[in-house]
C-alpha cells in the first residue's frame, strides 16, 4: 500500500515513527505492507516512489524543521494538491490542523484525493464537521473509501465499537465526554478547588490545551465530534450548524461545589438524542460517563443491548496514529474482499 501523508505535525510524525520502528510485524499477517512515498508539510514535500526512509525523514524534520530538504527527493515549495494529483499512491493520509471556518486546507486535500482515485484516511475534524454528507457522496461517486477513526476518541475505537460491536442493534442515543482538555479542567476545578483560569493555565503547562484553547473550552471540538458520530453511526445528515453547543468558559467554582453537595458533578457532554448538542451537564458521580482527567467516555443506548460505555484516552500522537493504522487496515481488508468477490 503506497501512502501520501499530508500534514507532518505530532500525529503525522507519530505515524511515521511507528512505521519506521519495526512495530508492524503482526500486521503483515493481513497482507499489510505500507510504503510512504510522499510527505508534505507547510514548506514543501519529500517524495520517493520507492518509499521514503522514514527514520531519515524524521531526523530531517527535527533538525531542519521541514521535510522539503530531505536529501533524496526534497521538493521545497511544492503544495499538497500538486503532490496528491501527481504522485501515484493508493491512500492519502490527511492530518492537517482542524479549521472549522472553511475546512481548509483539509477539505481541498480530501476532495483532490477522491478525484485522483485515492482512498482517504483523515484525523482532521474540520472538513467532516462542515461537509460530512457531501464528502461521503463524493467518496462513493469516485468509488473510494473515506475513514476517520482518529477524529473521535483518538486511539479509543469509539466509531468502530458502535459500527461493528453493536452491529444489528439500533442505537437510540449517544452521550459522551468528548474532549480531554475540558474534562481535565473541570476535574482540576472540582478536585483541587482551582478557578477556571488556574485550571486552564495548568492544562496549557502540561500540553493538554493549546495556546488558543477556544476549540476546546467553547465546545467546538466536541460539537465537531457530535456531527461525525451523528452522521456515521446514526445515519443523520447534519453539519456543524445543526449542533447547539456551549462550552465551559463561564463555569464557576461555586457551580461545581453546589453539584458536589448533591452527589453530582458537572461535565461537558455531547449528546445525540433527538437533537444534537454540547453543553455542561450535571451527572451523578457513579454515572459511567463520570471519568476524570483527560479521559473520554462515550455511552451508547441501544434497543437490545441497553447502555454500553467505552472509555479511553481521547488524544495523543501515538494514540491517534494507531487509529490511522486501523483505518488503513480496514481499507486493505475492503480491497481484498473486492478482489475475492
Amino acid at each position: 500500500m503506497r501512502i501520501i501523508l499530508v500534514g507532518y505535525g505530532v500525529v503525522g510524525q507519530s505515524l511515521t515513527y511507528i512505521l519506521s520502528h519495526s512495530r508492524l510485524s503482526n500486521l503483515k499477517e493481513y497482507g499489510f505492507n505500507p510504503r510512504v512515498v510522499a510527505i508534505v508539510d507547510r514548506k514543501g514535500a519529500a517524495i520517493d516512489s520507492k518509499g521514503l526512509n522514514l527514520r531519515e525523514v524524521l531526523r530531517v524534520k527535527k533538525e531542519k524543521g521541514t521535510v522539503s530538504v530531505y536529501p533524496r527527493g526534497g521538493k521545497p515549495g511544492i503544495g499538497s494538491l500538486e503532490v496528491i494529483e501527481t504522485v501515484e499512491a493508493e491512500v492519502l493520509v490527511e492530518t492537517t490542523p482542524t479549521n472549522i471556518e472553511n475546512g481548509e486546507p483539509g477539505l481541498s486535500n480530501i476532495k483532490t484525493g477522491f478525484k485522483s482515485g485515492k482512498h482517504v484516511v483523515t484525523t482532521n475534524k474540520g472538513p467532516l464537521a462542515i461537509a460530512f454528507p457531501a464528502l461521503c457522496e463524493l467518496a462513493d461517486y469516485n468509488k473510494v473509501n473515506l475513514r476517520f477513526s482518529g477524529t473521535v476518541g483518538g486511539g479509543t475505537p469509539v466509531l468502530e465499537f458502535a459500527k461493528k460491536c453493536l452491529l444489528g442493534d439500533k442505537i437510540n442515543s449517544i452521550h459522551g465526554i468528548l474532549n480531554g482538555t475540558t474534562n481535565y479542567i473541570l476535574s482540576e476545578m472540582e478536585d483541587k478547588g482551582l478557578s477556571f483560569q488556574q485550571a486552564l493555565d495548568r492544562a496549557k503547562q502540561l500540553g493538554y490545551a493549546e495556546t488558543d484553547p477556544s476549540m476546546d473550552i467553547d465546545g467546538i471540538d466536541p460539537a465537531c465530534k457530535v456531527v461525525i458520530m451523528a452522521n456515521w453511526i446514526m445515519g443523520k445528515k447534519i453539519t456543524l450548524k445543526d449542533v447547539k453547543f456551549k462550552g465551559i468558559r463561564n463555569i464557576a467554582l461555586e457551580t461545581l461545589s453546589e453539584a458536589t453537595k448533591r452527589g453530582k458533578t458537572v461535565k461537558l457532554v455531547g449528546s445525540i438524542d433527538g437533537d444534537c448538542k454540547v453543553e455542561p451537564t450535571e451527572l451523578h458521580r457513579y454515572d459511567p460517563l463520570c471519568v476524570s482527567g483527560v479521559l473520554n467516555a462515550v455511552k451508547f443506548v441501544s434497543e437490545f443491548a441497553g447502555e454500553e460505555t467505552i472509555i479511553g484516552r481521547g488524544a495523543g500522537g501515538k494514540e491517534t496514529a494507531s487509529a490511522i493504522l486501523r483505518d488503513m487496515l480496514d481499507i486493505r481488508h475492503n480491497l481484498a474482499n473486492k478482489l475475492l468477490s
